[in-house]
């Protein structure tokens, strides 16, 4: 089958997808977006969290058929022409990226909860980031990652 949607932006075709194939495999291994990471294929880590169509996925929950049409943002999605977005670089400068392997969905998970939440709790953080594992951490820098960014954020709107 042909796929087409718009990633991150920007319209695409892939051919030759089968339609059982998870929307994580065509963004890694047929797009060239490999910033999703393939680690439980069960939904149950986060590390493949992308936006579709504006919710946050599990994208190796998703088959590449569901994807026709679609509007997806990957963690390369989130990044601005001029660099990092503020989650992204708040997570490197509060090491909460480890290894890296959770980060893209962690990332991804905390840039949903903050445009719906601009000023979470840390339990409200907890919570929203309860879909993503880390193997690394004890999560208490990714906690403080998500405040730094949410402080960010908010510095950002009040400039604008």
């Amino acid at each position: 089958m042909r796929l087409k949607c718009t990633v991150n932006g920007e319209a695409q075709e892939v051919d030759g997808v089968w339609e059982g194939e998870s929307l994580l495999y065509v963004l890694r291994e047929r797009m060239a977006l490999p910033g999703s990471k393939n680690a439980c294929e069960q939904g149950e880590c986060g590390s493949c969290s992308v936006y579709l169509n504006g919710n946050l996925v599990c994208s190796c929950l998703v088959a590449a058929g569901q994807a026709e049409g679609a509007d997806i943002t990957t963690v390369e999605g989130l990044a601005r022409e001029d660099g990092l977005h503020p989650i992204q670089r708040a997570f490197v400068e509060a090491g909460a990226v480890q290894c890296g392997f959770c980060t893209p969905g962690f990332v991804v998970a905390t840039h949903d909860l903050l445009r719906r939440n601009a000023d979470p709790s840390e339990m409200e953080i907890r919570e929203a980031l309860a879909g993503n594992l880390c193997r690394c951490t004890g999560y208490t820098k990714i906690v403080d990652a998500v405040r730094l960014a949410a402080e960010r954020l908010e510095l950002e709107r009040r400039q604008a």
